[in-house]
């Protein structure tokens, strides 16, 4: 596809075919051209469709896990777009609480896509950004990448997404001197979304919850990096 003629930011989002990363999508969709990744490409197709046609959206098959599939993501927002301004590191899923539940093949898999899909998603863009100059990270972590939950292997990968944003902030500010490109977490509690095979209904937070969070961070004048969100329920304790 040809690259448009809008001056629109270009935002990436990856896990964009359902949940929080859908809603981010249809919440920036009236600012941002929007490149839209997941494994599921029916869904992202469909988005598209919805968020006004490909000037406006792409879709991109992506296992964040498979580096191949990363580099070709940014490869086709940047031949698409021309640019990237903001990237939604966000694909991610969860497991059953307890070290003898779940699969050690579902643990595995959570790992890559919750851990090294967020790393894969910052390599493949981040030397497009340095060049630029500019720009905004934001990474999916949780609550649960700020404590530990009993017997929660998916709290660790959070704790990693959290350590990932803020070494992240570190190298571009110690290593490569650079203060404009941001990074923010953000740390959902409880939300009502398709990441849990039984939803906990109405007291949870929406992904549109989250969604308006992301936006926000986005939406500050440069020189301005919201570090993290962190965001509960109001009927959420911990």
């Amino acid at each position: 596809m040809a690259a448009t003629d809008s001056s629109d930011p270009v935002l990436l989002i990856t896990g964009a075919s359902s949940g929080i990363g859908a809603a981010t999508a249809k919440a920036a969709a009236g600012t941002h051209r929007l490149v839209l990744a997941a494994r599921r490409l029916e869904p992202l197709q469909e988005l598209v469709a919805e968020l006004g046609g490909e000037e406006r959206a792409l879709a991109v098959r992506c296992d964040v896990t498979e580096w191949d599939q990363v580099e070709a993501m940014a490869t086709a927002a940047l031949e698409g777009f021309g640019r990237i301004d903001s990237v939604f590191a966000n694909a991610g899923f969860g497991a059953s609480r307890g070290f003898l539940e779940e699969s050690v093949e579902h643990w595995r898999s959570m790992i890559l896509t919750n851990v090294y899909g967020v790393a894969l998603t910052i390599r493949a863009t981040l030397p497009h950004l340095l060049e630029r100059g500019d720009g905004h990270v934001v990474i999916t972590s949780s609550v649960a990448g700020r404590q530990a939950l009993p017997g929660s292997l998916y709290s660790a990968t959070k704790w990693a997404a959290t350590a990932i944003g803020e070494a992240l902030r570190a190298e571009l500010r110690q290593m490569h001197e650079n203060s404009a490109i941001r990074v923010t977490l953000i740390e959902p509690g409880m939300v009502d979304t398709p990441f849990f095979d039984n939803r906990p209904g109405d007291w949870a937070l929406s992904d549109d919850d989250i969604a308006r969070s992301v936006m926000f961070a986005l939406e500050q004048p440069p020189g301005v990096d919201i570090n993290e969100i962190l965001i509960r329920p109001t009927r959420q304790p911990l």
